[in-house]
């Protein structure tokens, strides 16, 4: 909604969704995830005890770090 122009700002697309305009912040988050990692996700293989909350908290931009993050949280 945000790419088609229907609402030219988050706080807007919040306020027509009527969800907290934080927490919409950290759900786009999720489309800079790595193309390998939503596979996985989709897939069903992502890492054992990757959860959405540690998704939504913390993760890098960098498709390679996210990929070493989530590389570390295996071991």
């Amino acid at each position: 909604m945000l790419e088609s122009n229907l609402f030219s700002s988050v706080r807007e697309l919040a306020k027509a969704e009527k969800i907290n305009e934080s927490y919409l912040c950290r759900v786009l988050r999720l489309t800079l995830l790595s193309p390998a990692i939503t596979e996985a996700i989709l897939n069903g293989l992502q890492p054992e005890g990757l959860e959405l909350a540690h998704l939504l908290k913390s993760i890098p931009a960098e498709w390679d770090e996210q990929e070493a993050m989530l590389r570390r949280r295996q071991h």
